[in-house]
């Protein structure tokens, strides 16, 4: 260990594997081992599976993030995008928010960029469609259908009603399901201000392309949760592929079509683009080849000093048999970014690394409010405990003292006072009045 010279450890990308692997090296190592830097284009980590929660308006959504630089106070955070990693140089070329680029060297770095949406070549897809993986597609989601709802109650014309009234979401993963119970339960709340709307006017739509949703726990329990969507009169359609969506008007591929202003694509991920411009070897997912150990393999030779875990990295699942690889699940994310850093830590020391080992513990899911599925360690749930299990499993999760008390103050208030039901659409284009009125007369 060289007291002189700290090694340098680069991570790049603050999702739930960058911001855990840094915060432990900066509490395992000292300053006089390493010295640990941060590279991402946001200042904070978003918390996904709270995405939900936040777009129904449970929590507030900056309670769903955790700011990078309150909580990686040890580390040099970098806000600003990695454009290319020569690791044969152990060079990465950062972009800044603003001005010019800079290189940075490395002793160590953490592949940790995540994933984007996976999407389809499907027309009209680009133009009218949203994700669901980012705070502000929650925030942008839940304005969205509130003012649909506006837009429908203000109308004579029945068409542009019933197009504001019908929502449609792709994908019956964990992301789809939880999204669309929450909306619709946010929105049957709402109705209560909306004289002009009955409940059997909203239109539900949830577009899977296999036979099951919620593929991660057993068919009863997929099950379970199709006939609870379809008690609340939700249109739920598997084995079925969305196969356009141009001007608004979604057809499917069982031959029904009609026009909606929303449709959300929670259809699987990929691994982050940005991955494109290293030089480490890829699996046929494109995924990076990781040994047990976390550390990035090329065929039978380790890169000495390059790791990666999470979502874009293909880590052999030692629970399975062989050929398995861990799911992109934050459970397993989680984890990895601890016995990475650990790892990391004991090269820096001297020591070898250990082996990644984690049984799936299971997942739980929530259906709206007091509503959920889980299946846990084999023991399955349904209903208020479910959701309760749910809730407490990540709160306990979620990073820092300071976002697990405002989550659940967030959480206590929503018992004693009815949900806040109000679109903030300016939030999506705050200079359109300014620019209006500051405009030359002409």
């Amino acid at each position: 260990m060289d007291s002189v010279n700290p090694k340098r450890i680069l991570v790049v990308g603050a999702g739930h594997v960058g911001l855990y692997a840094a915060l432990r090296l900066s509490k395992k190592l000292s300053s006089r081992e390493a010295e640990v830097i941060v590279v991402d284009p946001q200042p904070h980590m978003t918390y996904q599976p709270f995405l939900p929660e936040a777009s129904a308006g449970n929590i507030s959504p900056r309670h769903a993030v955790v700011p990078l630089r309150r909580e990686l106070r040890k580390c040099k955070v970098l806000a600003g995008t990695v454009t290319r990693i020569d690791h044969d140089r152990k060079t990465a070329t950062v972009q800044p928010i603003s001005g010019p680029t800079r290189e940075i060297r490395y002793d160590h770095v953490v592949v940790a960029p995540g994933s984007v949406s996976r999407t389809l070549p499907i027309p009209g897809l680009h133009e009218h469609g949203i994700g669901f993986k980012t705070i502000g597609e929650a925030i942008f989601l839940r304005n969205h259908v509130l003012d649909r709802l506006d837009v429908a109650a203000a109308t004579t014309d029945p068409e542009v009603r019933r197009r504001a009234l019908t929502f449609v979401f792709v994908g019956g993963g964990y992301a789809g399901i939880e999204a669309l119970a929450e909306m619709e339960d946010m929105a049957r709340d709402a109705l209560r201000y909306y004289p002009e709307l009955k409940q059997d006017e909203l239109r539900w739509v949830l577009v899977e392309a296999t036979q099951r949703v919620l593929p991660e726990v057993d068919r009863d329990m997929g099950a379970y949760t199709v006939q609870q969507l379809l008690k609340r009169n939700m249109d739920i359609r598997l084995d079925t592929r969305l196969e356009s969506c141009v001007d608004g008007i979604v057809r499917l591929s069982d031959g029904d079509s009609f026009p909606t202003d929303t449709i959300v694509w929670t259809a699987g991920v990929k691994p982050s683009p940005m991955l494109d411009a290293t030089n480490f070897p890829r699996d046929e997912r494109r995924r990076v080849t990781c040994l047990p150990t976390l550390q990035i393999v090329d065929g039978d030779r380790v890169l000495e000093g390059a790791w990666s875990a999470g979502d874009c990295a293909a880590v052999p699942d030692l629970t399975k048999e062989p050929g398995n690889y861990c799911s992109p699940s934050a459970q397993h994310a989680v984890r990895q970014a601890m016995r990475m850093a650990d790892n990391i830590a004991n090269v820096v020391r001297g020591r070898e690394p250990v082996n990644y080992k984690h049984k799936h513990a299971g997942s739980v899911a929530s259906l709206g409010l007091h509503k959920g599925v889980a299946q846990v360690y084999g023991v399955k749930m349904t209903g208020w405990p479910a959701w309760f299990m749910h809730r407490t499993y990540h709160m306990s999760r979620i990073p820092s003292l300071n976002r697990k008390v405002r989550v659940v103050v967030d959480w206590t208030l929503a018992f004693f006072l009815k949900r806040e039901v109000v679109a903030l659409g300016q939030l999506h284009d705050p200079r359109e009045e300014f620019a209006e009125a500051s405009a030359p007369v002409r």
